[in-house]
């Protein structure tokens, strides 16, 4: 397999070795399709080097079965590569739903109970994947404080990869990140008034 060689080289004190093994925290934002597609991939290369992986659901209702969630907790369960937890925080809400009208704060709890997991299982050094799915929302909604998550994902220990999905990702995420990735729509089924459809969308 071709690697990709670096073009700058930093001055900053690290070896080769520890620069290259560095935990990465990545964001998949844009409008385009694929952004939480993209993270799930990244959980499968995670479960196959053995390491726990943590996906933790922000917008997706706890009643829609994503395709990905049944594989990867079959392989989870399989005793051949790494663990894998799978947590729904959601309700229902999603980008979509945020301008209807209503009361979003039990919404609000839910992602603020979600992300206080998320830390204590950051601090326990609980996973070696995480999957912040759909993590970007609750940011860009002022739910959670973006300097907060920074602060966090800075200071935590070991050696944690972190990925965030969702539009709209904050610029002090953007900033932090180690790698971001724009998803950009140039075409899309429903724009021709098709809807989500089995192995697609779920």
């Amino acid at each position: 397999m071709p690697q990709g060689q670096p073009s700058v080289v930093p001055d900053d004190g690290l070896t080769t070795r520890q620069r290259r093994n560095r935990p990465l925290v990545a964001v998949h934002t844009g409008t385009g399709k694929g952004k939480s597609t993209a993270a799930f991939g990244l959980a499968l290369r995670a479960w196959n080097q053995g390491w726990p992986v943590g996906v933790f659901q922000f917008v997706k209702s706890a009643k829609w079965k994503v395709g990905e969630e049944r594989a990867l907790k079959v392989l989870g369960a399989s005793g051949e590569g790494g663990t894998v937890d799978w947590h729904k925080m959601g309700e229902g809400w999603s980008w979509v739903q945020r301008d209807l009208q209503g009361d979003n704060s039990s919404n609000e709890e839910k992602a603020l109970e979600g992300w206080e997991q998320v830390k204590r299982d950051l601090a326990a050094e609980t996973y070696r994947m995480y999957v912040l799915d759909e993590f970007a929302y609750p940011m860009h909604w002022g739910w959670i404080d973006v300097d907060e998550v920074v602060s966090v994902l800075r200071d935590r220990p070991g050696q944690q990869h972190v990925v965030i999905t969702g539009r709209n990702a904050p610029q002090p995420l953007l900033d932090f990140a180690d790698l971001v990735t724009e998803m950009g729509k140039v075409k899309h089924p429903m724009d021709a008034g098709q809807k989500g459809q089995r192995g697609i969308e779920w």
